[in-house]
């Protein structure tokens, strides 16, 4: 009884949180509770779009081209350089209404060129890394990558903002890249 009396409450919180420590170091020691290292499948090929709305630009070229390397930051933080593989770009559209008769009369509107927003983009870049995959999905630079993340791109001459807006394994990136459309390099 006399060992209570000198312990005060912060020594009782001291002990109480060495002994969890070193319970939870058993447990993790006798693989009862999973680390960071073991939830990691696999180690892979990736390829993500990112999609950046409303860029202008006056030039006749894309600052970016497939086969550079652009440097990336994923939610304000620095990551890597990585290999652009595809590079898409479109002007800015608007809906105007059809007027005919026949087999296009069933489409009730058509896309055309935007002429108030003539110097208005919208770029499609696809880019490629290495990627551990965990159950939750392909982990990039300590970030899980998913559709919707933010991501800057980051060029000698630019600087977009942009959100993932797809994710492939490297093999089903392979299959699909011949299945593309209209992969441009330059603006029309």
């Amino acid at each position: 009884m006399s060992i209570f009396k000198n312990l005060k409450s912060v020594d009782l919180i001291i002990t109480l949180g060495i002994v969890i420590a070193l319970i939870v170091g058993f447990v993790t020691f006798k693989n009862f509770r999973q680390t960071a290292d073991k939830q990691i499948e696999a180690t892979s090929q990736i390829s993500f779009d990112v999609y950046i709305r409303g860029i202008t630009y006056t030039g006749s070229k894309l600052p970016m081209a497939n086969g550079d390397k652009t440097f990336i930051s994923i939610r304000n933080v620095p990551y890597s350089d990585l290999d652009i593989t595809s590079v898409k770009s479109d002007r800015r559209k608007i809906a105007l209404p059809r007027i005919g008769t026949g087999v296009d009369a069933k489409k009730s509107f058509i896309l055309v060129d935007d002429p108030a927003s003539n110097n208005l983009y919208d770029i499609t870049v696809t880019l490629k890394d290495t990627a551990k995959i965990t159950k939750d999905g392909a982990v990039v630079g300590g970030n899980k990558v998913k559709i919707g993340l933010p991501i800057t791109l980051e060029g000698k001459d630019y600087k977009f903002n942009g959100t993932v807006s797809n994710i492939q394994l490297a093999h089903e990136a392979e299959n699909q890249m011949g299945a593309d459309i209209n992969t441009t390099d330059d603006i029309q």
